[in-house]
């Protein structure tokens, strides 16, 4: 085996044991499952795993680079108006590339899917257009931020009720797997190319600005179509006896994840090539390698979400629904902090971002610090969850004091840990959570009783949030022993160097 990729597979396992472990210890405690159902978690949790480590390995070789290509040649073209048009076509393109926009448009069902992923779509080209130009001119990430988030909150309270929790989930929903790292590396190489000492600060922020977008364009939909309710098609338990009907199982839902997954790459690569022929930015053996790293990512997505969508998805509805329908409702908090406290780290767009912040803080910011910087938050989000599923405390309660916290920190703490904690809050919300988390809260709250449209939905929202105060209170903590304002700007990486030298 490819020793980066047994690497990758290490660590992916690592990730996504502990959250096994506990759903195996609830199964012989206070959940009790059926065998059939236990291997079909079990198969998803190995999929999840191997899955996790090829893209991880796939996206490195092929998003990244592309990524940092793209933007280092779109910062030299020097006109304006052409800059602005590549960054919304590739806004646009790489949205519709989410696997994850697919789940929020089944979510939901009151807008035409097809309207509802294209609106999205263009909400994120004009925020990564607008993610630029703060670049561009400098503009104080905090204070951009500021405006934005005061103007989501203004026209949230002309949309509908139930579109609202939906609204605030879709922006973490949308930066998942694909968008995550083409988005990040595109930020590097606009700013590398400034190569001033704010550069490295600045190669933050844009998946921070690109997560509003999603935000306002489901709130617009919502006051637009004016809809009763906004719907999600829980998942159900597909009912199996041997060990052939678990494989069965798998084999039936492997084409499905195989069409969409590729349907999600085609597009980048397709950029991929024209970039290439365009601007010859990488040597022929480079070009190879990307390919074969755009083969490893849909190996990867496919085996991944298959995993995720068959084996976890139908267990976590279970767990939340069995234990909110019991005496032991309240064990629904504790056990939904141990739960989010693992479950971030099996995000496979969370190590990009991580592995991002240490190289371009220079180690300052390291993997391990990001790690449990986002899985303190994220525990403390899904406690809250829960806490809203049993009692159900409307949603503003939490996201109005929640981002209040978070903008009045952004103006206190040194400028880098701004962007990475916004840019995190949409990376720790990806599959794991969509797919795994909301599930849980949506069984918890038909246990309990509760109204799953406004009760449940949020849990995505509120996991997006809580790095944003973690991790700024980390770097409040970092510039009071530091007595600092800023982290120095790193070094231009060398791959930068060598494909400015090329071009």
């Amino acid at each position: 085996m490819n020793e980066k990729l047994k690497e990758k597979i290490n660590e992916s396992l690592s990730s996504v044991l502990p959250i096994t472990l506990i759903v195996l210890a609830l199964s012989v405690t206070l959940v009790p499952m059926e065998i059939g159902t236990l291997a079909l978690f079990l198969v998803g949790a190995v999929l999840l795993i191997v899955g996790m480590g090829f893209f991880q390995l796939g996206a490195e070789m092929s998003i990244t680079p592309l990524g940092k290509g793209i933007g280092s040649s779109m910062i030299k073209m020097k006109k304006l108006p052409f800059i602005l048009i590549i960054c919304f076509l590739m806004g646009v393109i790489i949205t519709i590339a989410e696997p994850d926009l697919q789940v929020l448009a089944n979510q939901v069902a009151s807008v035409p899917n097809s309207i509802l992923i294209y609106t999205v779509a263009i909400g994120v080209g004009v925020y990564l257009v607008i993610a630029f130009l703060r670049i561009y001119k400098k503009v104080s990430l905090s204070k951009i931020l500021t405006v934005f988030y005061l103007i989501v909150f203004a026209l949230s309270f002309l949309a509908p009720n139930s579109f609202i929790p939906v609204a605030f989930d879709s922006g973490g929903v949308t930066t998942g797997p694909m968008t995550v790292p083409f988005i990040m590396t595109l930020g590097v190489g606009f700013a590398a190319v400034r190569s001033d000492k704010d550069s490295a600060n600045d190669s933050f922020g844009l998946i921070a600005l690109c997560s509003i977008g999603p935000i306002l364009s489901v709130l617009l939909l919502g006051i637009f179509y004016n809809p009763g309710e906004a719907l999600y098609h829980s998942t159900e338990l597909t009912p199996v006896v041997s060990t052939t009907d678990v494989a069965n199982v798998f084999y039936k839902e492997l084409p499905h994840y195989v069409k969409e997954v590729c349907i999600s790459i085609v597009p980048v690569v397709c950029v991929f090539a024209i970039f290439q022929i365009f601007t010859r930015s990488y040597r022929p053996m480079q070009a190879g390698r990307m390919l074969i790293g755009f083969v490893y990512t849909i190996i990867g997505l496919v085996m991944f979400l298959t995993g995720v969508n068959v084996g976890f998805a139908p267990v976590g509805n279970l767990l939340g629904e069995t234990l909110g329908n019991g005496e032991y409702k309240l064990l629904l908090i504790p056990i939904g902090a141990l739960v989010g406290y693992f479950i971030v780290k099996a995000e496979p767009a969370v190590q990009v971002l991580n592995a991002q912040v240490d190289e371009i803080t220079g180690g300052i910011v390291s993997h391990k610090m990001m790690n449990t910087a986002l899985s303190i938050g994220v525990s403390g989000a899904v406690v809250l969850s829960m806490v809203r599923v049993i009692t159900g405390l409307n949603i503003y309660w939490i996201l109005i004091p929640g981002y209040a916290i978070a903008l009045l920190l952004s103006h206190r703490v040194p400028s880098v840990f701004v962007g990475i904690a916004f840019d995190s809050g949409g990376v720790a919300s990806g599959p794991m959570t969509s797919t795994f988390l909301l599930p849980l809260a949506m069984g918890a709250c038909m246990g309990v009783g509760g109204n799953v449209i406004t009760d449940a939905f949020g849990v995505v929202a509120m996991v997006a949030l809580s790095p944003l105060i973690t991790i700024q209170l980390m770097g409040l903590i970092y510039a009071r022993k530091t007595k600092a304002v800023s982290i120095p700007a790193k070094k231009v990486p060398d791959e930068i160097v060598e494909l400015e030298d090329e071009q």
